[in-house]
């Protein structure tokens, strides 16, 4: 197990945050939600005497909290306690890493409520599989890259997840959660010397799983701009999605349209200038489609966009907006086709650089200023992105990205013509319940597109990529 310290001796608590290198891209067909299943049942109880629920109620005890997050890329477990209850943390994590009850009453159990948890934030929502669609047509069915990993949603499969048995279940636990397959990072109130001295006696006595850890895929993608990697003879390229248009017809508060694209993986240098793109796009009232859609044309009740921040080969960002009563799907696309168009042509000015890169460093400042979010951050970058030093870097990288850049971003990215369209839109009658009434689809579309997460949309629209709904996609993108 990798082990990463990061001693504040101002902070009045430390934070075990642990990143195991498995979410849901590595589920295999049929096994859907597993690794959701497994962020659950990790708080089940130990064979070792600890009981079901008794994790979260020890580090309560103490003043202290407990979670965890399934991504595509990742689960994470985390504790922020007081600084004297640094070892309760740490033995919590090595006797369910070492002794987890798997069994078949614990498996019941969770089974059910990951399915409640699915029905109450995304069946029953009116935009609730909004994410799942927009991975269908960037990874899936819709385009030609079918059985893409990130294909599916992480909040799993409810005939998978009926159909799990013990055995399936034991296996993936087996198979993935191993202290060769995860990254812990201790931050906040602790020496560093303690730290590790502390990680090796709880954790280092842990057995190391049988044979190589797994092997995680990392094939580049055609819209990596890394091309010597893309020249070396053992890789692959999976071809991209084509722009697709898919209508669904649902008594939902208001039309919503997205519009998203194949984007570069989170670990490619272009990913900051996208990113820059967004933001001066729809990040603040000042930005551009804010300004021109919500206040000056009144078209939107809100929009707003993101990147997923995924690392296998590429990832998608995308571009969401909640129409006003009356306003044409036809007549936003139109509007948002041509600011898009004109960002690429003329990129942004000097004043919106200064502010979305004002607006970066303020974000990335407080999040860092938690010892919580700050060892999240570090796993971050010691997982996906190869050395939890980057960290210290961020803002320089960022800083570098030019208004040339941003232009040359929008252009590859965000390109109006190879936009897939989703629409829910909104029937005046109809089924009730937000049942789907009708679905379009169509390939090859020509038009441009527009996208947006739920912030900044007085509806709010569900595109939270993580399974229990934490918005970590800001995070992510870096």
């Amino acid at each position: 197990m990798r082990v990463v310290v990061n001693p504040d001796m101002t902070c009045p608590a430390v934070a075990v945050n642990i990143w195991y290198r498995v979410g849901s891209a590595d589920e295999t067909v049929g096994h859907f939600g597993f690794a959701h299943l497994f962020e659950h049942l990790m708080f089940s109880g130990t064979t070792s005497g600890i009981a079901s629920g008794e994790h979260l109620a020890a580090v309560e005890s103490v003043g202290g909290t407990a979670n965890a997050t399934t991504s595509f890329d990742r689960t994470n477990f985390f504790e922020t306690v007081p600084a004297g209850a640094l070892e309760l943390a740490l033995w919590l994590e090595s006797e369910r890493l070492a002794h987890l009850a798997v069994t078949t009453e614990n498996l019941d159990i969770q089974r059910e409520v990951v399915k409640e948890e699915k029905r109450q934030r995304y069946d029953n929502l009116p935009y609730g599989d909004m994410l799942a669609h927009l991975l269908a047509q960037q990874f899936g069915a819709d385009g030609v890259a079918e059985g893409h990993p990130y294909a599916h949603p992480t909040i799993g499969s409810v005939p998978d997840l009926d159909a799990a048995c013990l055995d399936d279940v034991v296996s993936f636990h087996r198979q993935w959660y191993r202290p060769d397959n995860a990254c812990l990072v201790i931050a906040g109130c602790v020496d560093a010397d303690r730290a590790l001295l502390l990680a090796d006696r709880y954790l280092g006595a842990v057995p190391a799983g049988e044979g190589p850890a797994p092997y995680r895929d990392r094939t580049p993608s055609v819209p990596s701009l890394s091309v010597s990697s893309l020249s070396e003879p053992s890789l692959t390229v999976p071809a991209l999605p084509l722009p697709s248009r898919r209508v669904l017809e649902r008594e939902v508060p208001r039309t919503a349209v997205s519009l998203s694209w194949p984007s570069p993986p989170v670990t490619d240098a272009d990913q900051l200038s996208l990113e820059d793109a967004l933001s001066v796009l729809q990040t603040g009232m000042a930005s551009r489609l804010v300004r021109h859609l919500l206040r000056d044309l009144q078209l939107v009740e809100g929009i707003s966009g993101y990147d997923l921040g995924l690392s296998r080969g590429r990832s998608t960002a995308a571009l969401v907006a909640s129409l006003r009563p009356g306003v044409e799907e036809s007549r936003y696309i139109d509007e948002v086709s041509a600011a898009l168009r004109r960002l690429a042509a003329e990129g942004p000015t000097a004043a919106e650089m200064a502010r979305v890169h004002a607006q970066v460093e303020r974000d990335w400042l407080l999040e860092l200023a938690t010892a919580d979010d700050r060892a999240d951050a570090i796993n971050f970058y010691e997982t996906i992105m190869g050395s939890g030093h980057r960290v210290n870097d961020y803002l320089d990288r960022m800083g570098r990205v030019g208004a040339d850049d941003v232009a040359r971003a929008a252009a590859r990215w965000l390109d109006p013509d190879k936009a897939s369209v989703l629409v829910y839109r909104r029937l005046e009658s109809g089924p009730a319940g937000g049942v789907e009434a009708g679905v379009e689809d169509e390939a090859g579309i020509e038009d441009g597109a527009g996208v947006e997460d739920e912030t900044g949309v007085a509806h709010e629209i569900g595109i939270d990529q993580g399974a229990d709904g934490d918005a970590e996609l800001s995070k992510e993108s870096r």
